[in-house]
């Protein structure tokens, strides 16, 4: 049986909807749900000069779309978009697609939902509060804490802080927040990715990992503490390490997924490793959530010069989840 899955197209003015069109030249094992305006999609299709068939969604047929066609949940846009030029007017309509999508993975209709980019600054302007899907998601989930974690071919790094301004970093790594992300993190990499035994390698916030306390004493007195009683619940779990020293290969081998402290701790390195071949994991939701590396793009909306690398690799993870979640809940049973 294929899996369903809800594809958020995003910004209407970026390449959402360019790699939607480009999606749709190929066939899928899975039926991928595009969550947008019909109209949006052949008026892309058009300037891409790329053919395109779009067929409204129907729940009760299962089947993936053939080659040059696509299924689409369909959500109206306010006013009718410009490739490249942001319209305000249409923030709400790109809120009103991942809430479309979340509710239909909340209640059995999409298997997990993968989101194409959205321009955080022009949902604003419309006027509603945005700081990115993860927190949304957060909040629509009604989820206590949610872990951002990216991955590529052969690195996964979580983080415990995401969009934060470095200054605030140091306060908000708590004890109390290091054991609510690694506690989902651990429990993620099992339901998820089939790691009973996942051996996580935790950043120091510190240059040096503090050095014994002559360059910061957050390792000694909050990261440490926080890890050795999660080491005594069975969680594997480094010492806090140099981020300069963790990010090697001899290191990273001995590792399954690395937890950094604040974003651009981590990340530089996985983008560096695999840019437009990574994919952003939204952990600790009750639903499988997936997106692409990068932005909105808005240089590129319509040229056709796009690369969907990043949006194939977000399928492909979030099919994988959905096969891995249901092995683990058929593995679960009451001893």
């Amino acid at each position: 049986m294929s899996n369903r899955l809800a594809l958020t197209v995003g910004e209407p003015s970026g390449i959402g909807p360019d790699l939607t069109v480009a999606l749709a030249q190929r066939t899928h094992q899975s039926q991928i749900v595009a969550v947008c305006d019909p109209d949006l999609l052949t008026r892309r299709a058009a300037l891409l000069q790329l053919p395109l068939t779009v067929k409204l969604f129907d729940k009760t047929d299962t089947t993936p779309a053939n080659a040059g066609e696509i299924w689409v949940a369909p959500i109206k846009l306010a006013q009718t978009e410009v490739a490249g030029k942001l319209n305000p007017a249409n923030g709400q309509y790109v809120l009103d697609t991942l809430s479309h999508a979340a509710q239909g993975c909340l209640d059995g209709t999409y298997d997990a939902m993968v989101t194409a980019p959205v321009h955080k600054g022009v949902i604003n302007e419309a006027g509603v509060p945005f700081t990115g899907h993860t927190e949304f998601l957060e909040e629509y989930t009604n989820t206590q804490r949610v872990v951002m974690m990216l991955a590529t071919e052969g690195l996964m790094v979580a983080l415990v802080t995401t969009h934060l301004a470095l200054k605030d970093v140091p306060e908000a790594i708590t004890q109390e927040r290091l054991t609510q992300v690694i506690k989902v993190l651990d429990h993620d990499l099992k339901q998820y990715f089939a790691l009973p035994n996942a051996n996580i390698l935790v950043c120091g916030l510190n240059p040096h990992a503090g050095e014994d306390g002559h360059m910061g004493r957050e390792e000694i007195d909050i990261i440490e503490p926080a890890l050795a009683k999660l080491r005594a619940q069975g969680i594997q779990l480094s010492q806090p390490l140099p981020a300069d020293t963790l990010f090697t290969d001899k290191v990273l081998k001995s590792g399954d997924a690395v937890l950094a402290m604040y974003h651009d701790q981590g990340l530089p390195v996985l983008k560096f490793k695999g840019f437009g071949q990574a994919a952003n994991i939204t952990l600790g939701l009750p639903i499988i959530r997936t997106s692409v590396d990068h932005g909105t793009a808005l240089d590129l909306a319509g040229t056709g010069k796009a690369d969907s690398g990043s949006l194939h690799t977000a399928i492909a993870y979030a099919e994988h989840m959905a096969a891995s979640r249901a092995t683990h809940k058929g593995n679960t049973h009451v001893s």
